[in-house]
């Protein structure tokens, strides 16, 4: 009897186990029919020679505009929620359903599809963002393809929005994917930004537009998250993420910082950047050919040829952690699961101490003069960006002091200085009217004169 029940047992699992695996190849099969037949979208082909003199066929699209749209397709697939779920498995278990039905319930515009946002875009769709808006004017180049995380080669030429759109079908078919061949500009981004997204990822290069979406964010209070510069940095451990107003060594980011102070924004926007100082390196023929900015390229496939391209040289995997890390903090964001972000230590306190010091000493040298110009930020900016944490005259870094360089103009950006508290001591009692060359000597007063003229640079971006 024993072994009457045991034999039943074996047959019975094998029948139950034999219809499961029957169940699972006929999905199997229809995800990889679907795939076949939503994968490889109606185009036109031309023959274009690559940079190697190679002729090839290129997918491109026909009559692709900026501003259009890629309408030839349905928007959104619907797929066997059973293959989805499986898909989507792995998120599911550290996010949990309700975490994951919320991603597939949220909507996200990403603008810039370079090597941070098509990074970002591509890892928000495998975590299961239900709605993507991909907004950028450029096409694929040869030279960005070691930084891109979808083209490969036949994409040379085509749209980069398009040409993310058509791989998206390869991985996520039934995510509804909207990409417009557009650049966001003052006058477009109501339209760009419409939809009530749960979050924005802004990866342009650009600073201007930068500037123009961020506020348009803030003021109409989207969530944005913003890369600040890869460029010109290599080390991963420096990768962070913060405040706007507590980013340090990134020139890009101190731009984009004194740009939204004078539009009254000094906090609020996410950001992702890099603490390292960025390697002396300057513009090049080879950069420009990294960026996809050659003279060729500009002229063949550029619609915008004026439009500021970053030109320092880029190290392709770093872009792409700026990517997956704003995907990775956003994907958190939207799905509840709680984050204890490391906080970025800086000497706040000093910070403190030196504005309440400045302030003091203004009332009491300068009376008339009013309230002071620099609130406790500009103090920090003064001391960690425009002279680097150290003394202007010495370069000595111990018991610092903020101070008027020059006592016969007013307190500001450009007439703030660092020293230590003895050099602070010496230079309040020099007449006002000291010849600092002759004080100090030429090279200190060129230093402070260049870090002036730096920040006056950058204020005049």
């Amino acid at each position: 009897m024993a072994v009457v029940a045991v034999a039943a047992s074996i047959t019975t699992a094998t029948v139950i186990l034999g219809y499961q695996g029957s169940q699972r190849r006929r999905r199997t099969k229809q995800l990889k029919d679907d795939h076949r037949l939503f994968s490889h979208p109606t185009s036109d082909k031309s023959n274009r020679p690559d940079s190697s003199g190679v002729t090839r066929d290129i997918v491109q699209p026909s009559g692709v505009a900026p501003g259009a749209q890629l309408k030839r397709e349905k928007t959104k697939i619907e797929f066997d929620e059973e293959l989805v779920s499986e898909q989507l498995a792995r998120n599911i278990a550290f996010l949990g359903e309700e975490g994951v039905q919320k991603l597939r319930n949220s909507f996200v515009i990403v603008v810039g599809a370079g090597g941070v946002g098509s990074w970002a875009a591509s890892m928000l769709i495998k975590s299961g963002i239900g709605r993507i808006r991909i907004v950028d004017y450029d096409h694929i180049t040869l030279s960005g393809l070691n930084q891109h995380a979808t083209a490969n080669r036949a994409d040379i030429g085509t749209p980069k929005a398009i040409a993310m759109k058509q791989y998206f079908r390869t991985i996520a078919p039934w995510v509804e994917v909207d990409a417009r061949v557009e650049c966001l500009q003052k006058d477009s981004a109501e339209r760009l930004l419409s939809g009530n997204p749960d979050y924005v990822v802004d990866a342009i290069g650009d600073l201007t537009s930068k500037v123009q979406l961020l506020k348009y964010c803030y003021d109409h209070k989207i969530p944005v998250m913003s890369s600040m510069e890869a460029g010109a940095k290599a080390d991963p451990s420096r990768v962070q993420i913060s405040d706007i107003s507590e980013t340090f060594e990134d020139p890009l980011a101190r731009a984009v910082r004194r740009r939204l102070k004078k539009v009254g924004i000094d906090t609020g926007i996410e950001v992702v950047f890099s603490t390292e100082k960025p390697h002396k390196a300057r513009p090049s023929d080879q950069g420009a050919a990294q960026s996809g900015n050659t003279t060729q390229e500009s002229s063949e496939y550029r619609p915008l040829p004026n439009y500021q391209s970053n030109l320092l040289p880029v190290l392709g995997p770093l872009p792409a952690m700026f990517g997956m890390s704003m995907a990775t903090f956003i994907t958190c964001k939207i799905a509840g699961w709680a984050m204890d972000p490391f906080p970025v230590k800086f000497r706040m306190e000093l910070y403190q101490r030196l504005h309440r010091d400045l302030k003091a000493q203004e009332e009491t040298l300068y009376p008339g003069s009013g309230d002071i110009k620099l609130d406790r930020r500009d103090v920090g900016y003064v001391v960690e960006e425009m002279f680097r944490g150290k003394s202007a005259i010495s370069q000595s870094m111990d018991r610092l002091a903020v101070c008027r360089w020059r006592r016969d103009l007013p307190l500001s950006l450009l007439n703030a200085v660092v020293m230590t508290e003895k050099e602070m001591e010496r230079h309040l009692a020099l007449p006002v009217d000291a010849d600092l060359e002759t004080v100090y000597g030429k090279d200190i007063v060129e230093y402070v004169k260049g870090q002036y003229r730096e920040e006056e640079l950058i204020n005049n971006l």
